[in-house]
């Protein structure tokens, strides 16, 4: 086993001390990918803690998604989680395919609804006024990653229901295909428990745990043009965001 930094005797609980040595490894590399961690009994013996307070530790790593543990096998360094830049306006199959990943999706439904009060608002339209609604599952590397619901305007949402949304992103399509122009998305995200026709769409268990986004894009010319509820498997798929700590001085200010 590397060295590692000895537990110290101090007010932090051994778990959190043990927990914090073996994250450090894994992080700098020391573990790679897939590596298979010492056994439990080994950990113990190396940092004189007993078997309890290793398995606290591995249970803390697994929850945060650092480590899988494989039943008569062990504990092993999970693969990293790809990602997705919140600060960057575009969308999710532009941003994977870049990254080198191949994603497809399946269009479980194009329709025309009344708008419902929460949709109508964000739109920008009277309750019940015709929107499309399109539903998909959106396939990482053959991996069902996230289920998606999408709101727009008839004018725009009747053409979209023509394009190959099966291999295309809709924001690829808005802005080469129909010439309109992106500005910005206002988005809120949450966290919920999948229900049954969750779980059904994103090959999880009832009950498993979700990101939930709300997305709002806007055109250019200052008009609400998409409004999306994305379910998003935490343990399969990371949202980053680098946040500045002194915000940019206003133009003039």
């Amino acid at each position: 086993m590397p060295s590692f930094r000895a537990i110290e005797h101090s007010p932090v609980p051994l778990y959190s001390q043990l927990r914090e040595r073996l994250r450090e490894r894994i992080l700098d590399g020391t573990y790679g990918q897939d590596t298979r961690l010492p056994a439990e009994s080994e950990i113990g013996a190396v940092f004189g803690v007993s078997r309890i307070t290793v398995r606290q530790a591995l249970g803390d790593l697994q929850n945060e998604g650092l480590i899988v543990k494989v039943a008569g096998k062990g504990s092993f360094v999970a693969r990293s989680r790809p990602s997705q830049d919140l600060g960057r306006l575009e969308g999710f199959g532009e941003a994977m395919s870049r990254k080198g990943h191949r994603i497809v999706n399946r269009v479980l439904s194009q329709r025309e609804i009344p708008a419902s009060a929460a949709v109508a608002a964000q739109l920008r339209l009277p309750v019940g006024a015709p929107v499309t609604e399109l539903q998909r599952v959106r396939f990482l590397d053959h991996e069902a990653v996230s289920y998606e619901l999408s709101y727009l305007p008839p004018a725009v949402g009747r053409r979209l229901r023509a394009e190959n949304l099966a291999e295309r992103d809709i924001f690829l399509i808005l802005e080469s295909d129909y010439g309109i122009a992106l500005a910005h998305a206002d988005i809120q995200i949450g966290a919920l428990n999948a229900d049954t026709e969750l779980a059904a769409a994103l090959s999880v268990a009832p009950g498993a745990a979700l990101l939930r986004i709300e997305r709002l894009t806007w055109t250019a010319g200052g008009e609400p043009l998409d409004f999306e509820y994305l379910y998003v498997r935490g343990e399969a798929f990371q949202y980053g965001l680098r946040l500045a700590r002194h915000p940019h001085p206003t133009q003039g200010s």
